[in-house]
């Protein structure tokens, strides 16, 4: 007899058959009877058969797992070809834009150090014939890509902000003006000058036109066809602008070329005669020369701008969005709602800026500047820039305070901001460090030199400041959007049925009222960003305007001209001061986000 705690194996056997055990003992020990192995495959055999006839798909309780179907192993791979072949894409487009960058490189360092083997006109050449490539690729890609079945399918929400349209069109249309007025500069000297010159900057002037227009309208477009060819042109154009950059930033024959004929001009009101090329016309000689001079720093400003929407254009080739990520975030109006000292602080600063601003302006019309001049313009940033650094110091600190989870979501064009912040604050950083080592070295007991070295420091300091609290902001997650997300969640918990237009009506406004009450309840936290943001906004506002509009002590003051040379001053802030006019412009977009999150 088997023992009553055992419940597998064969039944006992008396003279070959199964032996019958008692109800009560079987019962509470064995609820189910198990067959032989033998049995069970038996039983299992027509069970199987049948299913297979009737199409069931009932897996066994002991069988392996699944194999992957042959369908979706095959998709896999495809997807696993596809990422592939963007990143051999990738890969191929930038080794392309390196190698331009590396030959119009040699040609502008060639030009520089060796100005006899190969001159500006070279240079000229090239860029014309880049310019030319880039601009056939423009009309293609506008007439020919987009013009595809499925060509564009999704738009990156983030990508090309209305400031950065609005840099486009407007440094697009001073570099224009700047190339109208050097088309008019250099056919007021046609009779000493080569007809020749003039096609360049024509060639410009259509280029940048098309590139604007392009860029303007197809900056948040994700090409999902051709998308090798794309990359290369965005590419080739990136690398354009770049060169063009490099030769604006270096190439001062045309300041030199202006400084030589007023000195020429000087020499024969003396009575002294001059082999100089003369204007046939000196009033309308004058007003091409300050419209130059003054629209120079939009070209680099500009060139920079197209490097950054064409490197996000590059990055969103191939790339594929989810349905609700295509369509535009809610993102709420801009509104002082709860800002009142920010904007009337901001305002005062704005009001001093541009009085600063115009004296100078009218003060360097003159042959000379004045040293108090000097005085008022360092003095005026050595009061603001120790108000903006403790304004973004203490919004820092209220960042920390905050009970804002941070945005962990992967964001391109927020990195991409990040990166632009980081870079262009190197611009007027670089001149300040170069400022205080020919100060230093020199005179730094005087009055006018401490106001610079103070500008300096301070100045560097601000920047650090600045950018901590903007890109800690730029990486909470903003209270509209959490809200927004919430309601959603709520919506998608519901059980699900065709709602009517009066239903979709009635959440919308449920939706409005929810944002109302949320920004008309403001903590002392949120309040406090608030009004720095706006603050932090009209401050970096007043400091754009100051430079981009003609107004550059750093190369008119001669200190830093005499210690280092012409030549490399001119370098140093032709490089770095379209660098801070950058930084400003990007500054206020970042503040602006910052606002509309708090």
């Amino acid at each position: 007899m088997a023992s009553p705690g055992r419940t597998t194996g064969p039944a006992p056997t008396v003279g070959g058959q199964p032996a019958a055990l008692p109800a009560q003992a079987s019962a509470p020990a064995e609820p189910l009877a198990v067959a032989s192995p033998e049995a069970q495959e038996t039983r299992a055999a027509p069970a199987k058969e049948n299913q297979v006839d009737l199409g069931a798909d009932v897996p066994e309780a002991h069988a392996s797992p699944p194999q992957k179907s042959w369908l979706v192993r095959h998709f896999s791979l495809l997807l696993r070809r596809d990422r592939q072949a963007q990143k051999a894409g990738q890969l191929f487009s930038g080794l392309l834009a390196l190698n331009v960058l590396f030959l119009g490189g040699a040609f502008i360092c060639s030009m520089i150090f060796n100005n006899v083997a190969v001159t500006l006109g070279d240079v000229w050449i090239l860029l014309a014939a880049l310019k030319a490539l880039s601009l056939l690729w423009l009309l293609y890609y506008v007439a020919g890509t987009t013009c595809r079945t499925h060509a564009v399918l999704y738009r990156d929400p983030h990508a090309g902000s209305i400031w950065v349209q609005g840099s486009l069109l407007l440094f697009g249309s001073c570099t224009v003006c700047l190339n109208v007025f050097r088309v008019g500069y250099d056919m007021s000297h046609i009779h000493c000058k080569s007809q020749l010159e003039l096609i360049f900057p024509a060639i410009e002037i259509i280029f940048i036109s098309v590139q604007t227009w392009v860029l303007w309208k197809h900056c948040k477009d994700c090409v999902q066809v051709q998308t090798n060819f794309t990359r290369c042109g965005l590419m080739l154009t990136l690398a354009t602008n770049l060169l063009m950059w490099v030769l604006a930033v270096t190439n001062d024959s045309m300041h030199r070329e202006i400084e030589a004929e007023l000195n020429a001009l000087m020499e024969k009101f003396s009575g002294n005669d001059t082999n100089t090329c003369l204007c046939l016309n000196a009033t309308v000689c004058e007003v091409f020369r300050k419209g130059y001079l003054m629209l120079y720093p939009f070209s680099t400003e500009y060139c920079l701008i197209c490097c950054a929407v064409l490197f996000v254009m590059w990055k969103n080739v191939g790339r594929r969005l989810a349905p609700h990520a295509s369509a535009h975030p809610s993102t709420p109006p801009f509104h002082l709602l709860g800002a009142i000292f920010g904007p009337l602080l901001g305002l005062l600063v704005l009001v001093a800026g541009i009085c600063v601003f115009v004296l100078f302006q009218i003060e360097a019309s003159g042959p000379t500047i004045a040293r108090q001049y000097f005085t008022l313009y360092y003095a005026f940033y050595a009061a603001v820039l120790p108000a903006m650094s403790l304004a973004c110091l203490a919004g820092t600190a209220i960042h920390g305070l905050e009970e804002r989870e941070l945005d962990t979501l992967k964001n391109p064009t927020r990195s991409l901001d990040v990166v632009l912040l980081m870079g262009a604050a190197l611009g007027q950083m670089g001149i300040a460090y170069f400022s205080i080592v020919a100060i230093v070295a020199t005179r730094p007991h005087e009055l006018l030199n401490r106001l610079i070295l103070a500008y300096s420091l301070l100045l560097i300091l601000q920047h650090i400041a600045q950018n901590l609290f903007v890109i800690e902001g730029l990486h909470r997650r903003p209270l509209w959007e959490a809200a927004l997300e919430g309601l959603g969640e709520k919506q998608d918990a519901e059980p699900h049925r065709r709602g009517s237009l009066l239903e979709l009506g009635q959440g919308l406004r449920r939706a409005s009222r929810a944002y109302i009450h949320s920004y008309s309840h403001l903590n002392w936290k949120r309040r406090a960003l608030k009004e720095i943001s706006v603050f932090l906004i009209l401050c970096n506002v007043t400091l754009w305007m100051m430079p981009a509009f003609g107004i550059h002590p750093e190369f008119e003051n001669g200190l830093e001209k005499d210690f280092y040379g012409y030549r490399t001053w001119f370098t140093i802030v032709n490089f770095g001061l379209p660098l801070g006019v950058f930084y400003r412009m990007h500054s206020v977009g970042g503040l602006v986000e910052v606002y509309l999150g708090a």
